[in-house]
């Protein structure tokens, strides 16, 4: 059956049905009736999971069809990227289908409604029960024209509007594209990021009287050293999680491709092989100080099983679902190993 919603979702431009998956899931979750959440719930960064399988951001990027994603069966869902303000990201085209590869290069530029409309639509959902028991991640970032030095400002901002409506937050310095973001990675940047971070979580720790953890998405084109450097600082800074990986510069296998030279990041099969060996370093470099979730490339409940043998506590999916459809949410959260 979804084989047909694809072939009808692809005749449209890659926006245009994004949109299109939005509306949909918008009106399926104002639906009367819950989904179902197969699987064995599992514990990771003290929250207590329904299953091991999560839409990992950039779906979602303005928490418009959490509910209707919920009813799908996954365990968790993590919206966003959100940023303080609204902005409207990089210039059209910027988003591109290899169907070949079952793959997809984005340069979107953490186009969003910013962090006020974002905590307006959560917290109508809390109140309404929409997330059932999935468990909601939020992903934050920072604005296209905050400069670096300042950088921890935005997501100190975006800590403070949205962590009551959190089960977790999620922090992008990884994301190829928007300028510079990703020498957030370096130790300096890194250590000024956590430093404001750790100290602002404390504080609303206190205030709403829980504590939401933080998971720090990496990139996968680190090499060993600056994965070991990274890694280090999460150490030192008790950061809860570490999500590898966000999407990809290299372009293994679609570089001759229609599309496979676009500007931008990668995600889908082709970055398979990246993620899984990202946490499987990090799973030899942490030794279960700082547990990982496993994202890029699973495409199938083989890949999700070999990214939990890997050293992934929990996985997440995007790219997959857009090539295989919501049947993989089900026999994703069934996977055990």
């Amino acid at each position: 059956m979804y084989g047909l919603v694809r072939r009808l979702l692809f005749l449209l431009g890659p926006e245009t049905s994004h949109r299109v998956a939005i509306s949909a899931l918008q009106i399926w979750g104002a639906l009367p009736g819950t989904g179902g959440h197969a699987g064995a719930p599992r514990e990771v960064m003290g929250i207590e999971f329904a299953n091991c399988v999560g839409l990992a951001a950039g779906l979602d990027k303005d928490a418009k069809a959490v509910a209707g994603l919920a009813r799908l069966g996954f365990g968790h869902i993590e919206v966003g990227t959100v940023t303080p303000r609204a902005q409207p990201g990089n210039p059209s085209p910027r988003l591109f289908r290899l169907p070949m590869a079952e793959a997809l290069i984005n340069r979107m530029g953490f186009n969003n409604d910013g962090m006020n409309a974002m905590a307006g639509r959560l917290a109508r959902l809390r109140e309404g029960g929409g997330l059932g028991t999935a468990r909601l991640g939020i992903n934050i970032g920072k604005n296209r024209d905050t400069d670096i030095e300042d950088a921890h400002r935005d997501y100190v901002a975006c800590m403070d509007t949205l962590y009551e409506y959190a089960d977790y937050l999620a922090v992008n310095l990884s994301s190829p594209n928007t300028p510079g973001l990703r020498s957030l990675q370096g130790r300096d940047p890194l250590r000024r990021l956590l430093g404001a971070l750790k100290e602002r979580q404390a504080l609303l720790a206190a205030r709403h009287g829980r504590h939401v953890p933080i998971a720090v998405k990496i990139g996968p084109d680190l090499n060993p050293e600056g994965l070991e450097a990274v890694a280090r600082e999460l150490v030192e800074f008790a950061v809860e999680g570490v999500i590898a990986t966000n999407t990809t510069v290299s372009r293994p296998v679609v570089r001759r491709m229609r599309h496979g030279g676009e500007a931008g990041g990668l995600s889908g099969a082709p970055l398979k092989a990246l993620a899984r060996g990202t946490v499987t370093m990090l799973d030899e470099i942490l030794d279960g100080r700082i547990p990982v979730i496993g994202a890029g490339g699973v495409m199938s409940a083989a890949d999700a099983e070999a990214m939990l043998l890997a050293g992934a506590s929990l996985v997440q999916v995007y790219t997959g679902l857009i090539y295989r459809g919501p049947g993989l949410v089900g026999s994703v959260a069934a996977v055990a190993p």
